[in-house]
């Protein structure tokens, strides 16, 4: 069936970031959050990001009100009954996520592909949440969204062979590289990736070197464009934690336990750019 209409759950970093990209495709979406004020704010960043394209010259200013005008909000769930595919990006919470899909599986027909942004959760234990785990996949999209060219597409064990081809053409059809992973905690990236960081972390927790010094042998040594705790507070070290929960969770060993030092972090509020203090302070 043709994807005209592209859901996307959560209106959040990685949710308007998923809606921007798919109405400059074409499509027209639908991006929903709980609170109308989160939609809002989501919606004003991807406003922010095509005004910037449009000052730039990538864009003219009848292409951002083109853009803007597919992107439909949304507080109910239930607005999903029109969409052909949908993205849930919520919080890397499994017990909220399962909610979410019990909720598509019942909202959504039943030829609608239901997709996650998921980080690390394994795909065959959200699609179990429906009765459509043939057609429940994974989407793993990075952040930034509109900058960032990989998708992670990532197989259950029931997914089906139309499901990922549907979802791999939509990622091209996105401008984007997807990737192909199959079910384990974390997929390639953060399985990859987590790890580092949470080794940057306990660098930082034994006094190895300051926070500065370790970003800077990463970016100068490694050539990575930003040091790993950087990019931690990027990410959200919420996120970091969480992820670092499930690879620890999930193959019960010791080497993906999470620093202390993160922990302590996100315990005490300090999550990140989002709350303006994380490895580093954000004005």
């Amino acid at each position: 069936m043709e994807i005209r209409t592209f859901g996307v759950i959560g209106a959040g970093q990685m949710g308007n970031g998923i809606a921007q990209v798919a109405a400059m495709s074409g499509l027209d979406v639908i991006m929903n959050d709980i609170k109308d004020e989160f939609v809002q704010k989501g919606l004003g960043n991807i406003t922010k990001l095509l005004s910037r394209g449009v000052d730039k010259g990538k864009m003219t200013a009848a292409d951002k009100d083109a853009v803007l005008g597919r992107i439909k909000t949304s507080v109910d769930i239930k607005d999903m009954s029109a969409a052909d595919f949908v993205v849930e990006a919520a919080t890397e919470n499994e017990p909220l996520k399962f909610e979410i899909f019990r909720k598509l599986d019942e909202t959504c027909a039943s030829h609608v592909i239901l997709s996650t942004n998921t980080s690390s959760i394994p795909i065959g234990r959200i699609a179990a949440q429906t009765g459509r785990p043939d057609k429940v996949i994974g989407m793993h999209f990075m952040n930034p969204v509109p900058i960032m060219k990989l998708v992670e597409v990532i197989r259950g064990i029931a997914t089906s062979e139309d499901t990922f081809k549907a979802t791999w053409e939509l990622s091209e059809k996105f401008g984007k590289t997807p990737a192909e992973a199959n079910d384990y905690p974390g997929f390639i990236a953060n399985r990859i990736l987590m790890p580092m960081i949470n080794e940057a972390v306990y660098c930082l927790y034994h006094s190895v070197g300051t926070a500065e010094a370790i970003d800077t042998v990463m970016k100068l040594g490694m050539n990575h464009p930003m040091g790993p705790l950087a990019l931690a507070d990027l990410i959200g070290l919420d996120t970091c934690l969480a992820i670092m929960e499930t690879l620890h969770d999930g193959f019960k060993d010791s080497k993906y336990r999470p620093c202390p030092l993160l922990r302590k972090y996100v315990e005490v509020g300090w999550l990140g750019r989002k709350t303006g203090r994380g490895f580093y302070e954000y004005k």
